[in-house]
């Protein structure tokens, strides 16, 4: 019987792979031009009117762009919502705003969104080490229970980062339309996020099975070498009723 990692651990680093790629085009969103960063962005909205603001703001990893992620600012680790204007504002929904990131953002949305920033990162480390480790997981059970942990502790910070991205910017969408501004989610931002998340969780679950089947093969019928146990006891019991001769069918049957 094949061992189950001969096959369960490249699927595994193929969908771990997967994974990676997604959450890279999500932090590297805005980074250029070119498709699909170009595309990628959290959030997208009206913010004609609003002091120091742009027609259109979009919300990318590091950097709060214009249209088409365009014009965009300097790039900068957990940039405050609120840069997307200046400082106390006119025109801006009341809720965004507070004195947080230079008196341009509200405490729930600086804070969230500076707690999902992070988490990102610290998903994407623990996907990198899982990936690496799911080379040694093709050696056996050892390796699969090592690159488990690994995507297990990634799925954890990787499932907290997309919950407060979620959070934040559906509720940050929500805030500008009922101020009579037009908001839209980044299709691209969310389908990585969410696609990346998905694609962890399989990888993580195979690299599980991986663990318990080789063990399974293990102990197998036929080939196994529970079968050749089971085979030595039973050649031992004829021994022992071909000595009793006349005995013997009782033996066996007893």
């Amino acid at each position: 019987m094949a061992r189950a990692n001969t096959y369960l651990a490249p699927l595994s680093l193929l969908f771990l792979a997967g994974s990676l790629a997604m959450l890279f085009f999500v932090i590297l969103s805005a980074v250029t031009t070119t498709s699909p960063l170009q595309e990628t962005y959290f959030l997208s909205a009206n913010t004609d009117g609003i002091t120091g603001a742009r027609s259109v703001t979009q919300w990318a990893y590091f950097y709060i762009c214009g249209e088409n992620n365009q014009d965009c600012s300097k790039a900068t680790p957990a940039p405050p919502l609120g840069w997307a204007w200046s400082g106390n504002p006119e025109n801006a929904p009341s809720e965004l705003i507070g004195e947080h990131g230079g008196d341009t953002t509200s405490e729930y949305f600086f804070y969230m969104w500076r707690f999902g920033w992070v988490f990102y990162l610290i998903a994407l480390v623990f996907s990198i080490l899982a990936f690496f480790s799911g080379f040694v997981a093709c050696c056996g059970r050892l390796g699969s229970a090592i690159a488990g942990l690994m995507a297990l502790v990634a799925l954890f910070f990787h499932t907290i980062a997309v919950s407060l991205m979620t959070a934040v910017f559906v509720r940050m969408r929500n805030i500008f339309i009922a101020n009579g501004r037009e908001a839209s989610l980044g299709r691209y931002a969310f389908g990585f996020s969410w696609g990346s998340w998905t694609a962890l969780l399989i990888a993580t679950i195979l690299f599980c099975i991986g663990i318990r089947g080789s063990k399974e093969g293990t102990y197998g019928s036929g080939s196994g070498s529970g079968g050749r146990r089971w085979g030595r006891q039973r050649s031992v019991r004829s021994r022992r009723s071909y000595d009793m001769n006349g005995r013997r069918v009782k033996e066996d049957y007893a």
